[in-house]
């Protein structure tokens, strides 16, 4: 078994003294390197190839985030983590764009061994480097301007109301990922799992909110030539499955731990095809075309072009982020869902089942991205004579 390599960045020797016993059951499965400045650290990088970079925030000279930009620069691929105790709220605005996850000291080895392992080993699910580059390099996913300008006045009026704001958040794939990021970790305070945007919204701030939509990078993102017209459908799909999504898990009885997990897993589920789309347009057409051509799936045209379909981008990039597991389950498996580990009436089933009646109900619009509902799957689960009805819920939901 290959073992991960991970540089650990922190001014102070006592803490890197501290590290290193922490770490010690860990040596079999990690290849730990130490640096005691941001400086040393982009030296050991030029040298060898890291998995992960570990950062305390507060170092004289050249501070975390100023270190974590450089490595998102130079080492795209590189999983960027904070460990820090107190810093002020500019410095983690600032960190808040190339920075995949914060954790705060003092930090248990359970949970630094369960943070590095799950983010290096999402890392496996895009086999091509020029993936991992493209996705690693991504401080946000890219937002639609409307929305932007919308949130923006409604934040800057003299009694911006927190309903509105979630709202606005909720309408975008891009805002939604990031705002699910920040209350994940431990940018704002304690990480919290969290079941709504609106909640996601409330633990954050208003001034929070403020504050990021005024810092370059963190809400919005690069879009190449020709991707909007990509983009927007995608966005329109998205909000659909979610709001579906919650429906079908609402009809099943589901817990509101449930539902609200497949609300959100049904927004983020193609946060894949909007990296690609944006970033990638002409090579996206052409998997469009590919899978045409073959008369397959159009996911499927992607893992033949690209090695990866749209479902295992995004899930590589909100596991990295720290999104929880259900959540990045079902949109790394919403094609494939007999092919993830878990078994039952899940959120990737409600995902997956939306996902495909969005479309059916769309008359498989060429547009968007084509799936089909995986009988199979739903009557493995006793679920396929419930079919009928869900399909009823998109249909309404379409007719509304």
């Amino acid at each position: 078994m290959t073992r991960r390599r991970v540089l650990f960045v922190d001014d102070e020797p006592r803490v890197l003294r501290g590290l290193r016993r922490l770490l010690d059951p860990m040596r079999d499965e990690w290849e730990i390197s130490f640096a005691e400045s941001g400086a040393e650290a982009l030296d050991k990088l030029s040298e060898a190839e890291f998995d992960a970079v570990v950062t305390d925030m507060r170092m004289p000279g050249m501070d975390g985030a100023e270190l974590l930009h450089e490595v998102l620069r130079r080492h795209p691929h590189t999983v960027r983590i904070v460990l820090s105790g107190q810093s002020d709220q500019e410095t983690r605005l600032r960190a808040a764009g190339p920075t995949h996850q914060f954790l705060t000291k003092p930090c248990d080895e359970e949970t630094l061994r369960r943070t590095l392992t799950r983010a290096c080993d999402l890392r496996d699910l895009l086999r091509r480097d020029s993936l991992r580059r493209l996705v690693g390099q991504l401080k946000t996913l890219p937002s639609l301007g409307t929305v932007q300008r919308d949130l923006r006045t409604e934040l800057m009026s003299p009694d911006p109301s927190m309903r509105k704001v979630g709202d606005l958040i909720s309408q975008d794939v891009a805002m939604t990922a990031k705002v699910l990021q920040l209350v994940n970790s431990s940018f704002f305070g304690a990480p919290k799992r969290v079941g709504s945007v609106s909640e996601a919204v409330l633990m954050l701030g208003l001034n929070v909110i403020r504050d990021l939509m005024l810092t370059e990078s963190v809400f919005g993102a690069y879009m190449a030539d020709g991707a909007l017209e990509l983009v927007e459908p995608i966005r329109d799909h998205s909000d659909f499955v979610g709001g579906l999504a919650y429906e079908i898990a609402a009809a099943e009885g589901a817990d509101l731990q449930v539902r609200g997990d497949a609300q959100l897993a049904g927004q983020l589920h193609d946060a894949g095809a909007l990296v690609l789309a944006a970033n990638m347009p002409m090579e996206f057409r052409k998997a469009a075309a590919v899978a045409r051509m073959r008369n397959i799936e159009r996911w499927q045209g992607e893992v033949e072009l690209f090695g990866a379909d749209h479902g295992e981008v995004g899930a590589y990039l909100l596991g990295i982020w720290g999104i929880p597991d259900p959540i990045v389950e079902a949109v790394a498996f919403h094609h494939r869902p007999a092919q993830a580990p878990t078994h039952g009436f899940t959120p990737l089933t409600a995902v997956h089942v939306a996902d495909a009646l969005a479309h059916e109900v769309d008359g498989q619009d060429d547009s968007v991205l084509v799936t089909s509902v995986d009988e199979e799957y739903l009557e493995r689960l006793g679920l396929l004579d419930r079919l009928d009805g869900w399909r009823l819920l998109a249909l309404k939901r379409k007719a509304a």
